[in-house]
C-alpha cells in the first residue's frame, strides 16, 4: 500500500478516534436530545456519519456497500430523529459500528482507492477522494456533535 494511502487510513482511524472520543460521557438518553434549534441529536449524527461514507462509495462504484439500505430512511439526507422506529440502532450499536468502520474501509477497499470509476457529481472518481471528502463532512458532524455536548452540559 502507498504512503499516502496508510496516511489516509490513519487519517480516517485518527478522526473517528475524536468522534469516539467526543462521545465520553454522553449516555445513551442524553444521545437521544434535539436541543432547541438543532434538527437533530448525537446518536442521528453518529448513524449519519456512518452511512455517509459508504453512501458516497456506493454512488461512486454502483456496488452495495455493507450499510443496510434501510439506514437511510432513519440517518440519511433530510432525515431527522423523528424518523427513527424501534429498529433504528441504538446509540451502543452505533458506537460499535463507529469503532469498527475504519478498519472495515480498510480492508475491503483499501486495494481499491486508485481504481477509476465515473465522476460523482462532485468529480470524484476514486475510493481514495471518497474517503477524503467524507473526512471532512465528519469533522462537520464531529462539530455538530460537539455543540450539542455544549447545550447539554
Amino acid at each position: 500500500m502507498k504512503e499516502r494511502h496508510m496516511n489516509l487510513f490513519k487519517q480516517l482511524q485518527t478522526y473517528r478516534e475524536d468522534v469516539l472520543d467526543s462521545l465520553n460521557g454522553i449516555s445513551a438518553d442524553a444521545a437521544e436530545i434535539v436541543p432547541k434549534n438543532f434538527n437533530n441529536n448525537i446518536r442521528w449524527n453518529m448513524g449519519h456519519i456512518y452511512l455517509d461514507q459508504y453512501l458516497w462509495i456506493e454512488t461512486l462504484t454502483k456496488e452495495k456497500t455493507e450499510a443496510p439500505v434501510i439506514y437511510n430512511n432513519w440517518f440519511g439526507y433530510g432525515t431527522t430523529p423523528d424518523h427513527f422506529t424501534p429498529e433504528t440502532p441504538s446509540y451502543i450499536e452505533l458506537k460499535k459500528l463507529l469503532e469498527l468502520q475504519p478498519s472495515k474501509l480498510k480492508e475491503n477497499y483499501g486495494y481499491r482507492l486508485e481504481e477509476i470509476f465515473p465522476p460523482t457529481e462532485m468529480g470524484m472518481r476514486t475510493i481514495e477522494q471518497v474517503l477524503i471528502r467524507t473526512i471532512f463532512h465528519e469533522g462537520i458532524h464531529l462539530q455538530a456533535i460537539n455543540n450539542i455536548k455544549k447545550w447539554l452540559i
